[in-house]
């Protein structure tokens, strides 16, 4: 399975079971060394940058994402 369908299948999830999947990605990250994770979320950026330069992804502002994500906590 591409990781591309990894997201896929994981972004069907109920939300908390989304947001325990995130928590055990995180902690996963924490035993990498400072460079790695840094080396690993600047893919990542450049990622994101491509889908939104191909039209694959959007953007938001980020005070849109976070008022909404506050909403749904609450």
């Amino acid at each position: 399975m591409s990781v591309e369908e990894l997201e896929n299948e994981a972004l069907k999830l109920e939300r908390r079971e989304r947001a325990r999947l995130a928590e055990k990605l995180l902690s996963s990250l924490e035993a990498l060394s400072p460079a790695e994770a840094e080396r690993l979320w600047a893919d990542e950026a450049l990622r994101r940058l491509e889908e939104i330069e191909q039209g694959k992804a959007t953007s938001r502002p980020a005070e849109d994402v976070l008022r909404e994500a506050r909403s749904r906590l609450a």
